[in-house]
């Protein structure tokens, strides 16, 4: 299989180049100019093409099975502006999409995102793809655009779409600044570790699973020209912010403590955040 990848230099994609290598699969990989190195080492270099998205053409995806689109824009704090968020997440993909199409073509996984839901979290134990899409930032209420955007873009070009909604990721390559790499960085140096009362519950989910799911859904033999599906992408194992940080601090063996309570939660902080997984979805639902 041949795949057109974007956001191979970013945390899940560059654990896809290894795992789509591995399988033995070539990609093309979509980098901006002058971006970063992948934020894992690289078993094996995939074929680079430095441009914006903005510049591709039809030809650049001749011979390509699939795109897998893992690119995103102000995924961390501080958010960029909405009208920034909504170039960058829906019309520079939608363009891109097309010449992906016109170049040949049909099948298209991408990533979306669980703060899609937003504020629907609070209403759900287990959040169903169906559920209001309620975003409160520019990032997420983008992405919510670009899954309404995409569903409605593949259904007039008769293409096959998936659009998988990631929870909690965590792994090797995350952002320093981010939860699990943070508390790793306390245990190495033996500090203590300030955290909420960490009774938000998540689907935390390791990134190998996420990139593994990725490449699975390149090969599913049920998706259909034209009826685009979403799924929730996560373990379906609810856990609390305090056991998962409990449970990595022991397997870490850290010899600081974990202070609980030394942050306030965020505001409007959505206390229960867990996905419904559920089977792949029929023909024409969300």
């Amino acid at each position: 299989m041949k795949i057109f990848l974007t956001g191979g230099t970013g945390f899940i994609g560059s654990h896809f180049i290894n795992q789509a290598h591995s399988a033995d699969h070539d990609i093309i990989a979509l980098r901006r100019p002058n971006s970063g190195k992948p934020r894992i080492k690289l078993n094996r270099e995939p074929s680079w093409l430095e441009c914006e998205m903005s510049s591709l053409a039809p030809d650049n995806f001749t011979g390509c099975d699939v795109l897998v689109h893992l690119a995103a824009h102000s995924t961390n704090p501080p958010y960029d502006t909405l009208a920034n968020c909504i170039t960058w997440n829906v019309q520079a993909p939608h363009f891109m999409f097309d010449k992906a199409h016109i170049g040949g073509v049909s099948l298209f996984v991408v990533a979306g995102s669980c703060f899609e839901y937003g504020q629907s979290g609070n209403h759900y134990e287990f959040i169903p793809t169906d559920a209001p899409l309620e975003p409160t930032l520019s990032y997420s209420a983008s992405k919510a655009a670009a899954s309404v955007t995409f569903r409605a873009w593949a259904c007039e070009a008769n293409v096959r779409l998936a659009i998988l909604r990631i929870f909690h990721v965590y792994g090797e390559g995350e952002l320093e600044s981010r939860f699990w790499p943070a508390l790793r960085n306390a245990a190495r140096l033996g500090e203590d570790f300030p955290m909420t009362d960490g009774e938000q519950v998540r689907d935390f989910v390791p990134v190998q699973l996420v990139a593994a799911t990725f490449l699975n859904t390149c090969l599913r033999e049920d998706l259909i020209r034209g009826c685009p599906i979403i799924e929730n992408l996560g373990t379906g194992h609810p856990q609390s912010l305090r056991s998962f940080a409990e449970s990595w601090w022991k397997q870490w063996e850290a010899k600081g403590k974990l202070l609980f309570g030394a942050l306030p939660y965020r505001p409007n902080e959505v206390m229960r955040y867990v996905p419904l997984i559920e089977t792949p979805n029929s023909c024409g639902s969300i």
